[in-house]
């Protein structure tokens, strides 16, 4: 074999190896990163995304009037997968869809990690009507057999604490926000969940709904944001 041949052949071998390397090193799953994440909370994203504390506080408290959820140690893969369904358009939201579409599939899990291990104070709320939290009760426990509706808590777990990585945590989660979900819900607003909440949803009367919100909402598990207490029955 002449020398010029064996060049050639290993000009073709040096050709085959080379492109595999990056590619290897693209394929690699991502590692979210909270410490990233927390960047992005405070700062935004070079894509134009806002930093999330604008709405949520850096710690995930958010500001109490429930226009914006409690986001503290709400489970990462919850976050990212409700971050993906706004910038996919299953769930809508005038602010939050622009946001989500504004940041990459890495940006979205490190924002998601680093609100998970973050711990924030429950705000005191107004005390609610005694009839409207005992109805409220009834229907995370137990639900409604007559209605044919389920108990919350088998979804969301003993005292509303969730069940991840996939079901959030009610338990302290502001009324307001729970009421405006019920009802986006409803209104096929929110299609991420189509047989599972949206089904229970369209069986919740306007009471109904006003009287999980305010139940689960004083089920803060502590002002000092621990959420062990929420996995049990108050």
């Amino acid at each position: 074999m002449t020398a010029q041949r064996l060049a050639h052949i290993a000009l073709l071998a040096a050709a085959s190896v080379a492109p595999t390397l990056p590619l290897r090193a693209q394929d690699a799953p991502h590692v979210p990163d909270p410490k990233r994440g927390a960047v992005i909370a405070a700062q935004g994203t070079p894509q134009g995304a806002p930093a999330c504390a604008q709405c949520h506080a850096f710690n995930g408290e958010s500001d109490g009037s429930g226009a914006f959820p409690r986001l503290a140690q709400q489970s990462a893969d919850y976050l990212a997968k409700e971050l993906r369904d706004f910038a996919s358009g299953v769930r809508s939201s005038a602010l939050m869809s622009q946001v989500a579409k504004s940041m990459s599939s890495d940006e979205i899990a490190d924002v998601a990690a680093y609100y998970a291990t973050t711990s924030a104070p429950f705000v005191p709320q107004k005390p609610a009507d005694p009839t409207l939290l005992k109805r409220g009760e009834e229907l995370a426990k137990v639900g409604s057999e007559g209605e044919q509706i389920p108990a919350c808590n088998a979804c969301h777990g003993p005292g509303g604490a969730g069940e991840p990585p996939v079901i959030p945590y009610l338990a302290g989660q502001y009324g307001n926000y729970i009421t405006l979900n019920l009802q986006m819900w409803q209104k096929g607003y929110r299609k991420n969940s189509p047989g599972g909440m949206a089904a229970v949803a369209e069986k919740l009367s306007a009471r109904d709904i006003a009287a999980v919100s305010a139940y689960y909402q004083q089920l803060a598990p502590s002002l000092e944001g621990s959420l062990s207490a929420g996995s049990k029955q108050p």
